[in-house]
């Protein structure tokens, strides 16, 4: 019995399909919905699913706004960046980073779930995450992921 695996060309020649999913993050804790964005972007819920292929489906997430995380991590846990000059080094609490850019907490949990390869630059591509309940992304009629 042969294996299948998926090839690049056929998600460019229209063979298999991208589906669109939408994820209402309100209430919702920040692990478990990163966890699960991450393995559909990926596209490990597929039966062609092949590590080396980017057979991943797009996801839009609203409301990331209203997340939440468990115990006292809204004021213990700390996000950093770099400018890039020397002492550069940039720290913003979750809350703070939550009231100002809200996107950048979920776009972070789901990137540091992935595998850190080039894949990984094109799967973030299909990663749209906005802080209200609206999206531009009716046209495609997503899907609700279940989490």
């Amino acid at each position: 019995m042969k294996t299948k695996f998926a090839k690049k060309e056929d998600f460019y020649n229209g063979t298999h399909q991208r589906a669109w999913w939408i994820v209402d993050a309100e209430g919702k804790t920040l692990g478990r919905v990163a966890t699960r964005i991450a393995q559909a972007l990926r596209g490990k819920h597929k039966a062609i699913f092949s590590p080396h292929v980017d057979t991943g489906d797009f996801v839009v997430v609203v409301n990331a706004e209203k997340i939440q995380i468990s115990g006292n991590k809204d004021k213990d846990k700390m996000y950093f960046r770099h400018t890039g000059y020397p002492g550069g080094i940039k720290s913003t609490r979750f809350y703070e980073l939550q009231k100002k850019h809200p996107e950048r907490i979920l776009e972070g949990a789901v990137k540091g779930m992935l595998p850190k390869n080039a894949l990984n630059r094109r799967t973030l591509l299909r990663l749209k995450v906005y802080s209200g309940g609206k999206h531009p992304h009716e046209s495609h009629q997503p899907q609700p992921l279940n989490i």
